[in-house]
């Protein structure tokens, strides 16, 4: 396996949402999937992007050009308690290419970046039922904490309380 991490470009953007719409798939959840390539492009590479991502890439002669197989997608986080923090949105490997060590190396990239921009952590979120993740990021000692829940809503709008 040839595998090559890099930071994705524009033209990454139609793979790297098919890899979203494939991780809501996985997670229970395909039709909360509601960003347009148009829109996710806009956020990643218009005139004030929110996020960046790494991309892991294999060489496939088959097909003579090169296939995104896993994508990190991150973006700084500000904690009033700890400072600056890069916050990993989406991490994922397609089924075929698992157990092969591309996820670590993602993930040694994006403590790479951290530790470049010399932030303060990594945050990020796991479902308490995906064990391999869970598995995975132990083996990165990391806090696993409960106790917080989730809060979001949709359309901002102005709400009358």
């Amino acid at each position: 396996m040839n595998i090559t991490i890099r930071t994705a470009i524009k033209n990454d953007c139609e793979r790297i949402l098919e890899l979203i719409n494939e991780l809501a798939v996985y997670e229970k959840a395909p039709e909360e999937v509601t960003v347009t390539l148009n829109e996710f492009i806009d956020a990643g590479f218009g005139e004030k992007p929110v996020w960046k991502a790494f991309v892991a890439t294999e060489y496939s002669s088959l097909e003579e050009k090169e296939l995104i197989i896993g994508f990190a997608l991150f973006y700084t986080r500000y904690s009033t308690w700890k400072g600056c923090r890069l916050y990993l949105e989406d991490f994922l490997v397609t089924d075929e290419a698992r157990g092969k060590g591309i996820g670590k190396l993602l993930f040694d990239r994006l403590v790479e970046e951290a530790k470049e921009k010399k932030f303060n952590g990594i945050a990020w979120q796991v479902l308490d039922w995906n064990e391999p993740a869970i598995h995975f990021y132990n083996k990165y000692k990391a806090h696993i904490e409960g106790g917080w829940l989730n809060a979001s809503f949709s359309k901002v709008q102005t709400h009358q309380y």
